[in-house]
Order: structure tokens, then sequence, then C-alpha cells
């Protein structure tokens, strides 16, 4: 009798359900159910000391968000169970995991998809019962879901169900039910494909016979099971040609850090999902698991040792894949070079100390961009592959290739692929499968493409359906031939597939999350200023190690594992949802308490150290007794700030002691006739309006007016994006700009031969305030603006603007060790999408002969379109925290016009002198003064870090070329070493260094990082 498709297709679709059913055929209520709570995010050994535990029932309400429940089950298997396995079915509407025997066994999680609609709710209590015995067992409950507080509509919150609890049985389970319901799905699955361009005989076949299984089989009727399920395997014997897209799928979880839940709750997301999948091992020997940031792992070996012995031994044995070699999957845009050099520094040595393994890829799907420096970044560290996918969101430019070679700024290489799914979580769908094949962009040229499957962000990992499914996707006729492989497999496979690659040079741009740049500003200033009181700390105690009259004297020796312990600290802050500002309130206050330990301690360490030298820190002014210590790798002549409040004239050579000298400059201050303020040195002339704009700047050394119109100002935006509010600064935002009303208050508030400052105040948007204090030193060829802001608004953008008298195509922004050009206009889609853009300590825009530079000490977004430069302050969006920016806030910016180019003008150097204040001591009669201990005669070699060696007492020195030149310096270092080498930033000897003179010979090409070990022996 002829069928109708149709009515089939529907028939079919109806019928997965019903098999499903048959998979539980019996179920009994737990006997015995006890809990104890709301508790903190206690140990399991601390929650084995509850004594308050009561009657839990069906209906139970729990709460409130993030508080912890902790229940007792025992339950008696029914006798006629025996021989079978029994499974526990929970429904808590959270998160959640099971204890056996003091064993975390798996994460429960029965928050439903369309893809899956038990998602884990079940759990294995007993492969094979007895029938009769007593399972006693506890369940760990988190009044929170994988996405926080609820789901991640729009990147924010939305109305969820209670934590109810509204299931609680265990189970018997159905093999031949569990094989037949996987059979079918997969086949079903496909057959509903066939409508998306598959073979239409192939598909004719499905239909056909998947409808013939629907006559055969009968949920009621064991009997006919057998003959169904000769149907379901009949077809899968209908395998692929020999050309066929070569799919490997690896399974992730993708655990953000910190998101839409605080770092605390990570750790047990952590537990959970490590739980579940080294369980998964013990059922599918084939099921493979990818885990990146040493964090994590680091976590779990903290609070779960049991866990990490499983997770250890499933690495051996190769089913649990570590991979990325850094600490956390950090942000791309905003921590400095060094940062990023001791993410994979501290990561490769942790999974080598752990694991034994040494990774050849970096991990880092799911960040906002990537500067450009990460492939020589990689390189050093000892990985050449590089995987990210979050491009695929790009809103104006789609990435053109999933799998290409991707080129540095200084030309080194890492091979690159994208996930052709575009996505990191992959619910291995037939849908999933064809469409892995259908968007791969790269079929004239590679057959391979990788998948990453299981629930992410909030972690859970892959389930059993997904896994069940790739057993039967492996060849199956209108499916990718797909085999779970490691990443390392997969790779070799792409690159000997792959070898007619085309190339990307220079930064990877996210067209999307451009508010990133500047969001949660407390946060971002607080990562700065961390960065270089790590730097002073490891300079300062690398001196004082190295130093021999104190180290015999005080017998010093280098703070290597608290400073290890800072590092990871700010880097674990680093994380791509805590840094970019957009994660949920509770973060950014741990965000803001690892700060001030950092800095507490890192000041404290600072300290120590001037005290091994045989000095006192903080201490008296007097130019007979006083040492200024400069802690960058350029010299110094420049007013400066005493701890007492005093303002003197210094004078440092790079890195090392210097003095308090007589100024060789005045500088003063005039009112017109206008109520304008002139500020003006040997540098520069400055006027400033009574509302606090820029009416004119003139740098003497060329005689230029830099203003095209008056400058600083004040810019206030409306702020609406579409989607993603934390993230999100959308185009149209340029279209809503309005000048905040000049400042109501101006007075000159200093006036010295050193210094002269006018203190403004001015009311910005509706609720909030601004008191800024313009300052001109000595000498100096920069005007700086030391602003605070009082910010309440809402969904608004705070800019600084300044038009200047420059034109061209492209200004220069600086990027980690190194910078980039970006273009001044909207010619193209690619030059559009640049409307935000990420840049460090500075940005500059230059014509022949002259040019202007913005300096910042902590703000990242910037913006320049024609001769406008513009630099992002603050941010007001409402999810997922509505308290970000709120309150008070303190930055500084500066301009600065220059003759010549940027580079003849110095501006990396002033960047630093503007970002880090020198320091003072007093001396002892033994100090001699002034003194360089490490310095460079050549201005394009930036020496960035000064530390100690992580396996000895050598000397690591990490040099940046930064104007994109090359040449030969020299290097001259005052501290004690006999031999000198070449190093990778794992501090791994490449090649020996050259000598003469007491000076160490460094050749440089463009942006080159290079790394120095200075031996002892």
């Amino acid at each position: 009798m002829q069928h109708y498709p149709d009515y089939t297709c529907e028939r079919l679709h109806h019928l997965v359900q019903k098999i499903r059913e048959t998979i539980y055929p019996e179920t009994k209520p737990i006997d015995d159910m006890l809990v104890a709570g709301p508790v903190d995010r206690i140990s399991y050994q601390e929650a084995q000391k509850l004594t308050d535990f009561r009657p839990a029932r069906l209906g139970d309400q729990f709460g409130p968000l993030w508080a912890t429940y902790w229940f007792q089950l025992k339950t008696v298997v029914p006798a006629e169970w025996k021989g079978r396995r029994v499974d526990l079915l929970w429904g808590t509407h959270s998160e959640a995991t099971l204890w056996i025997d003091g064993q975390s066994i798996q994460g429960l999680n029965n928050e439903p998809t369309h893809h899956d609609q038990s998602a884990r709710c079940d759990a294995t209590l007993t492969a094979c019962a007895t029938g009769g015995e007593t399972l006693n067992f506890q369940i760990e409950m988190a009044c929170n879901r994988n996405f926080g507080a609820g789901g991640n509509s729009a990147y924010g919150f939305k109305n969820v169900s209670p934590y109810l609890l509204d299931r609680a049985e265990i189970a018997l389970f159905d093999e031949k039910a569990w094989e037949l319901y996987f059979d079918f799905l997969i086949l079903q699955g496909l057959e509903a494909e066939h409508s998306k361009g598959m073979d239409k005989t192939w598909g004719g076949m499905l239909l056909s016979e998947l409808n013939r299984f629907a006559n055969t089989y009968d949920p009621d009727d064991r009997a006919t099971w057998d003959a169904a399920s000769a149907i379901l395997k009949a077809l899968y014997q209908n395998h692929n040609g020999s050309a066929t897209h070569e799919l490997s799928a690896i399974g992730h979880a993708h655990i953000d850090t910190a998101w839409l839940w605080p770092l605390a709750e990570t750790e047990r997301k952590c537990e959970r999902t490590f739980s579940t999948v080294t369980t998964y091992m013990d059922s599918y020997p084939e099921f493979k698991f990818a885990c990146s940031q040493a964090q994590q792992y680091e976590w779990i070996k903290q609070r779960n040792p049991a866990l990490y012995e499983r997770i250890r031994e499933k690495v051996r044995n190769g089913q649990f894949i570590p991979v990325g070699g850094t600490w956390v999957e950090p942000d791309c845009n905003i921590p400095s070079g060094e940062s990023l050099s001791r993410q994979f520094l501290l990561g490769q040595r942790f999974f080598m100390n752990e694991f034994g393994i040494r990774h050849e890829e970096f991990w880092n799907p799911d960040v906002f961009g990537y500067n450009g420096q990460i492939p020589q970044i990689c390189r050093l560290s000892g990985i050449r592959r590089f995987l990210t996918q979050k491009l695929s969101w790009n809103r104006f430019n789609k990435p053109r290739h999933h799998t290409f070679t991707w080129e540095g700024i200084d030309g080194s290489e890492v091979f690159t692929h994208f996930p052709s799914l575009d996505t990191y979580t992959a619910m291995v769908t037939v849908a999933d499968l064809r469409e892995t094949v259908r968007n791969y962009k790269d079929h004239d040229r590679s057959r391979h493409s990788l998948m990453l499957f299981g629930y992410g962000d909030g972690g859970g990992g892959p389930t059993k359906r997904m896994i069940e499914t790739l057993r039967r996707a492996k060849d199956l006729e209108g499916l990718p031939r797909t085999t779970i492989r490691s990443c390392d497999e997969f790779f070799s496979l792409l690159e000997a597939d792959c070898t007619d690659r085309i190339r990307h040079i220079g930064e990877i741009y996210f067209e999307f999350h451009r508010g990133c740049y500047t969001t949660q500003a407390h946060t971002k200033r607080g990562n700065r200023k961390c960065e270089f009181l790590l730097h002073n700390a490891e300079f300062l105690a690398a001196l004082a190690m190295s130093n021999t009259r104190a180290c015999n004297k005080s017998g010093c020796q280098y703070p290597a594992a608290e400073l290890e312990e800072l590092w990871k600290i700010l880097l674990v802050n680093q994380f791509h949802d805590i840094l970019p500002g957009s994660s949920i309130g509770l973060v950014y206050e741990d965000a803001e308490r690892h700060y001030a330990e950092i800095e507490n301690r890192a000041r404290a360490l600072i300290n120590s150290s001037i005290g091994a030298l045989g000095l006192v820190s903080n201490s008296a002014t007097s130019p007979d007794d006083s040492v200024v210590i400069n802690t960058i790798g350029f010299p110094r002549a420049e007013v400066a700030e005493t701890p007492k409040g005093e303002i003197v004239f210094i004078e440092t050579p790079s890195y090392g002691y210097g003095q308090i000298i007589e100024a060789p400059d005045m500088v003063s201050a005039s009112t017109t006739r206008t109520g304008s303020v002139i500020l003006e040195n040997s540098h520069l002339r400055a006027e400033m309006s009574k509302g606090g704009s820029l009416v004119s700047l003139t740098a003497k050394e060329c005689n230029r007016e830099t203003m095209a119109a008056p400058g600083n100002q004040i810019l206030i935006y409306a702020d609406t994006p579409n989607a993603c509010d934390a993230w999100d600064v959308d185009p149209f935002h340029m279209e809503q700009e309005s000048a905040c009303p000049p400042a109501f208050s101006c007075s000159i508030i200093e006036q010295s031969p050193l210094r002269a400052a006018i203190s403004y105040e001015r009311k910005i948007g509706l609720k909030s305030g601004m008191r800024q204090i313009v300052r001109l030193d000595a000498a100096s060829r920069r005007l700086e603006f030391h602003t605070e802001v009082d910010w309440h608004e809402d969904h608004k953008m705070l800019k600084a603007a300044f038009p200047v008298n420059v034109r061209a195509m492209n200004a220069t922004y600086e990027m980690q060790f190194g910078c980039i050009e970006r273009p001044t206009h909207f010619n193209t889609t690619y030059d559009l999408a640049r409307y935000e853009v990420p840049g460090h300590k500075w940005a500059d825009i230059s014509e022949h002969g002259f040019g202007v530079a913005l300096l910042s000490e902590s703000k990242y977004g910037y913006s320049t379109f024609c001769n406008t430069m513009r630099l992002s302050l603050l941010r007001s969006p409402k999810h997922p925290d509505p308290q970000a920016d709120m309150g008070e806030h303190s930055f500084a910016y500066a301009i600065m016009p220059h003759a010549g180019t940027w580079q003849q003008a110095g501006i990396v150097a002033e960047s630093f002198r503007f970002n880090v204040p020198v320091l003072f001591a007093r001396a002892d009669s033994s100090v001699t003064r002034p003194a360089s201990f490490v310095s460079v005669d050549d201005p394009n070699l930036v020496l960035d870090t000064i530390k100690k060696a992580e396996d000895s007492n050598a000397l690591v020195l990490r040099l940046y070329e930064c104007h994109g030149a090359r040449g030969t310096a020299h290097l001259k270092c005052g501290l004690p070493y006999k031999h000198a080498c070449f190093c990778n930033i794992l501090e791994e000897v490449l090649s020996e260094a050259v000598v003469r003179d007491g000076m160490i010979r460094i050749p440089y090409t463009p942006f080159k990082i290079i790394s120095l070990i200075l031996r002892n022996n």
C-alpha cells in the first residue's frame, strides 16, 4: 500500500518520543530524602559535618540565588530489578553534583533545550543491581543555572522557573530501548534533512525504510523490536563514497572562568563537568574531551584531589585532552604584551609539570578579537597552531575562510582553524553535522574540519545523546565521515591535507563587542596599575637579588612564589569575560578585592627590595640624601611628586638610580582678558577657555598650532546597543553625540616654577559631574588632564575629543609589544567596522613633519575619524551588571604634539613615563648615584621586563622592537653576569648572544620580541 510522505514524516517525528519513553519502563520514588541548607559553597568534607537536615519533598522550592543545599538520599532497589542497571532521575531546575561514597560522580542540570529535552537529569547509580539493596548517595544543589541566575537572552537575564524539586526517582534502564531510540533518532533526523540538498535516492530510501520500521515496531510488544531493529541496522550499512568531508569531533565544555556567575561558582562548574566527562569515559572508550585553562585544573587539584587523579588517569589514556597552553582563556585586546606572555609561560609550565604535555595549539574560541602579536607570542611559547570561532559573528565582514595561515606583525605564523559550524557548543544533531559541511569555506583546499560539541559557557559538556549520535554518524551516507579525535590528531590531518593556504596578516579585529574596551572602568584601571606594580616588584627584587653587597648583608631572596601567586591572580582577572567588563557585579567585587591584594602585597615587596638595596623607601626628598628610582627602560628628566606631596625635578637613567636636580625650565600661568588661561613652558603654549576646552596648543619646536578646533571636548552619547548591552557599542551611537555644558567653575589652583594647574568643574549628563585639573609641568612636552567623574548615567557613553590640525589616512595605536595603523576614514566596510578600536597607552595621528599623540594611563577605547581623535572614558550599560561603572572614577589622559614622526618624537617612551611614576628613597652613605643598571643604546628597542628566571637565579630580560625598524642594538647591564643567551618566552635557550666590551649585541627586526637570559655561572 502506498504511504503519504508528509504524513509519514510527521509520524516519524512523533515516534521518536514514543521510543524514548520506553528507556525507563519502571520508576520508583526515592524512599528517604533529607536536605540541609542554605549554606555557602562548602566542601564535601564540610558538608559531612552538617546536622540540620530536614525532610525534603517534591514541590519544595529553594533559594536564594547562589545558595547551596545538600541532600542525603536513601532508597531500596526493587528485588525484581536484580541484574539490571538502575539510574537516578533528578530535577531541581538548577545545577547539582551527584556524590557517591565521597566521590563526585556527575553533574546534574535539567534545563531542557529543544535539542535535548532531558538535558542531563539522569545518572547511573549502579550498573548491575543485586536487588533489594539500599542505595545511599548525596546531591549538592546550587541555586543557579548553567547561565547563572537565568538564561543568556541578549546576554542578560530572562524569567525562569524557581529552583524547585520536581523529580526524585530511581529508574530501571532498558538497554535495548536505548539502542533502538538512538538508532532511530539519527536516521529520522537525517530523513528530515531531505529537503536540504540530500541525494534523492538515499532520501527516498530512508523515508520508505523508516516507514516500514514504524509499521513493524510496537513500543508495547518487545517481540517486534528485533525485526524493527534489523531494519535500522541495515540502513546504517549505507556508507559515504571515497571523496567526502572528514569531520573530527571532540567533546568540550568551554567553562567561562567567570561570567554570569562568580569565580567561586566556576570552581564547582569545573567539578560538575569534569566529574561527568570522566564518568562517561568509562562507558565510552572512544570519547575524548578537550579542556583548556590551567587555572581550572589547579582549582580541581586543590578542592577535589580524587577527581584530579581521575583526570590524570584519563589524560594518560588519551581521553581527557588538555589544550591551549594558557593560564586562562585571556582577552587579547587589553592585557599587556608581558601579561599575555605570562599566560603562556605559566600555562605551559603547569601542563608540563602536571601532565608532561607541551601544547602546540592556542585554544581561545570565545575571545573578542586578537592583536597582531599573538602569532609571535605563540611561537615563542612553543605553539604553532591556533583555534577560535567568535569571528563568525562579525557584523560587516564575515571571515572568508575557516582554515588559513595567520601572520603576525613581525612575520611569525600560526596555522589557524575556525570550526565551520561557527560554534564551540555543537549539540551534535543531524542538522549540525550537515551544516558543518555546508558552511565550510575551504572545500577547494581542504576536506577536514573540527566540531567542538557539548554544553558550554556555563560548562556541562557533552551528553550521552551526543556521544551516541557520533557513534552512529561515523560513516553514514548523507553525513560527513565523522571521528572523535584529539586536537593534535585533527591539526595533523589538516596540516597534511591543506597545503595551499590563504594568509591573513596583522590583527584579527572582531566586528562586535567594541564596548568591551571601556566597560567596567575600575577593573581596567586596576589591571593597568597592577601590571606595572608587578613589573616594578620583579625588577627591584631581581636588582636586590643580583646586588652582591645587599645579598651578603641581608640574605636577600627573590620572592618567586609570592610573585607567581600575584601574577596568577592578575591573569585570572584577564579572562575574556572579566577584564572586558561583560560579567555580573559579583565578579567585579571579586576583581576589586584581587587588585587591592595585588597592590598591597606588591608594594610590600617593592619596599622590601628597596630596603635590601640599602635604601629607605618613601622617605625624605632632600637632594642631599634622596635617591630617585626609575623602573622603566627610558631615561627621565621631569617633574615628579614625592610621597609627601612635594613637587621636585628629577633626572634618572634607564632602570636605575637618579636624583633631584634644579629644573632647566619654568612653567607659567596667566589669565587673558576673555577669561582664558595660558599655560606655557619651553615646549608648549596652551590656551584653555574658562569653559574647559583647549582653544590652542602651540608646539614651539616647530611653531605649529595643534588644534583645528577647540579640543578636550567632553562628549556624551546615547549608548543603546541592539543587543549585548555591556559588550556592544553600535555605530549609530555616533549619530547621537552631544557636547556636555562648559565648566561652571574655573580657577588656577597651582602656579609654581615647576607646575601650573587649572581646576574645572562641570556637569555631565543628567546626574553626573566632573572635576578636571589641567596641568603643565616644567620641561614637559605633554599637556595633562587629570579627571574625576561621579558617574550616574543610564545607557550613555562619555568621550573626550581633540580635533587636531593634521591630515592623515591612518592613525597609529599602541598594542601589545608594538603598534598598528588603522584608517581614519570609512571608505570600505572593513574601514567602517573599525569605528571604535582598542589601544593601549597611546594613539597618534601624523602627517609629514608633524603629529599629535593622545596618552592614557587606564583607557583602552579609541576612535579617530578624519582629524578628530577620541578617547572613550566611561559607559553605563545595565546588563548583566546594573551598577556597571556607577560611582566615582579617577583617570588621566594627555595630549602631546610633536615634530616629525611619532617614532622620532619618542611617543613610546613618553607613554611609559606618563604611566609609571618614579619611586623615592633615602640613601645611606654607600650608595653611588646616579647609576643605570640596565640600558639599551637604541630607541627602537624597549627594555620591557627584568625578572628572575623561573628555574634558576639567572636574570631574564624581555625587549621588543617598537617602531617597525631593523638594526643592531647594544645592551649594557651593570648587574653581575658571565653568559648571555637568547631564549624564548618559556626561557629555553635559543642561541648564544655576542658580548663585547661589556655590551650584549642584539640584532632586531620589525616588532621582534627578544628575551635574554643572563647567567652568573
